[in-house]
């Protein structure tokens, strides 16, 4: 047997490919749509992909199912059927190429047992994949393929359906039948290994660990949320879990729907054309103007200088977040890059949240330096975070729980996540100044903020700095 996690650093996302050396056959667990990847595993491994199972309608990425049941042929699709009405694959209804499994279900990739178990709670069509390899002679499963229901240090949320795809009062419940998954989840072997479906970073869930693998009996002992469900009981368990979940990202509703419904088929990667920095102010004026992209890694280089109504998304960093939350699926996309060694790593992160748009690329430094783009070029001021002063427009982009921990007095707050979906609750147009916790995020939702019309001036550095600002002008005064 051969297992390979193949991880996405940018969704941080894990993937697995399981092989039977014996037979030749692999099976290919939660793929992304970019699906030349595990291809090319298979091949260097000697394999052919047979199979691809899904451990759920994801919110986060497009799954790649679909392309590889509709490019390469001769593989079978095994899908959830315990999501109830609203939570079937509805793409793949009536298809030869599919096999609706339930819990308690098996299949086989050569002489590996695949067991169907399934533990709703993250979402309610949520299965997991016990892998026991019968032809290395095990007796007992190596471990469980556990997709978003339980992670390392954590479990799957159970509020998107509500926070994300706008099922009013779903939280509850969800959490109630994740509390019983955790509960039948004890009861599995210690020795279970439990291969993830998320890491660190990834917004499924709110307190995710960094390390790739984990056990059955490791997460009983000190996986936090776990401990709460079989120590403290249902009701605990609720309370904590539903508290302090991060806003997800906007992209997200239309991830459920479109993987629901049927995911595009790409049938190769886009591949935008490079354009001349002298063709800018062409594209820019035109009745249908691209939505333009900057994945410098500099936000103040950006912020001193940069294309009008270009999005700040930092292609190694929440790049995916920026363009999910700012930017409409239809929309064409231009990207700004540094050098053209990063269209690769930006096409694909883009297919991913369902951008295909991607007209052409521009070399932001030709750009910055082109006499001709110099009208187009614009600038956003910075200030340090501990300037920030109460009869300043503030807007405060962190989570709801930072916010409610402390904030400027008089602060509107709106995610950075949700600036343009709840712009209806953005001060009138005019000044503004944006704030984080460190920079990053506000970074991202000035650039969305100056192309929606805003006169934003970035308040960049620890919020922590202000605080301690406040306590210190306190403490004179009290003296």
């Amino acid at each position: 047997m051969l297992l390979k996690q193949i991880y996405d650093p940018y969704l941080s996302q894990y993937a697995y490919l399981i092989g039977c050396q014996r037979t030749g056959e692999a099976l290919v667990i939660d793929p992304e749509r970019d699906i030349d990847r595990y291809i090319d595993i298979a091949e260097e491994n000697d394999l052919v992909i047979r199979a691809v199972a899904e451990t759920h309608i994801h919110a986060d990425f497009l799954s790649g199912s679909r392309e590889f049941l509709e490019t390469i042929g001769g593989v079978t699709a095994y899908l959830s059927n315990m999501g109830g009405e609203d939570w079937q694959y509805n793409w793949a209804k009536d298809r030869v190429d599919v096999m609706p499994i339930s819990d308690g279900d098996k299949f086989w990739i050569g002489k590996i047992e695949i067991t169907v178990a399934h533990l709703p709670g993250h979402t309610p069509e949520h299965v997991c994949y016990i892998i026991q390899d019968n032809g290395g002679g095990a007796t007992e499963p190596l471990g469980i393929a556990s997709g978003d229901f339980m992670f390392v240090g954590d479990v799957g949320r159970p509020d998107l359906l509500e926070s994300a795809a706008g099922h009013v009062g779903a939280r509850e419940p969800a959490a109630r039948e994740l509390f019983k998954s955790i509960v039948k989840f004890a009861d599995y072997p210690d020795f279970y290994q439990v291969m993830p479906g998320h890491g660190a970073g990834s917004a499924c869930g709110k307190a995710l660990g960094a390390i790739p693998f984990s056990t059955a009996g490791y997460e009983k002992r000190f996986n936090s949320a776990v401990r709460t469900a079989l120590d403290y009981g249902e009701q605990a368990f609720v309370d904590d879990i539903l508290d302090g979940q991060p806003e997800p990202p906007m992209y997200f509703a239309r991830m459920k729907k479109s993987n629901r419904d049927g995911v595009a088929v790409l049938g190769a990667l886009p591949e935008p054309e490079f354009k001349d920095s002298s063709e800018l102010d062409a594209l820019l004026s035109s009745d249908s103007p691209p939505v333009c992209i900057d994945v410098r890694s500099d936000r103040a280089a950006f912020m001193k200088k940069h294309v009008r109504g270009s999005i700040f998304a930092p292609y190694e960093e929440k790049f995916s977040e920026a363009v999910g939350s700012y930017v409409e699926p239809e929309e064409d996309i231009l990207l700004l890059v540094e050098c053209a060694s990063q269209i690769d790593s930006c096409v694909r992160q883009l297919i991913r949240i369902g951008y295909d748009n991607i007209i052409g690329f521009v070399l932001i430094d030709e750009a910055l330096e082109d006499e001709g783009c110099q009208d187009l070029m614009r600038e956003i001021k910075s200030i340090h975070t501990s300037q920030m002063e109460p009869e300043h427009r503030i807007l405060d982009v962190r989570s709801t729980r930072e916010h409610a921990e402390g904030s400027v007095p008089g602060a509107t707050h709106v995610a950075h996540t949700r600036v343009v979906a709840d712009k209806h609750q953005l001060p009138e147009l005019g000044e503004i100044t944006v704030h984080c916790r460190s920079g990053l995020r506000a970074s991202l939702a000035a650039s969305a903020l100056e192309r929606m019309g805003y006169e934003v001036t970035l308040a960049d550095g620890m919020f922590s700095e202000w605080e301690e600002k406040q306590k210190a002008a306190e403490a004179v005064s009290a003296n």
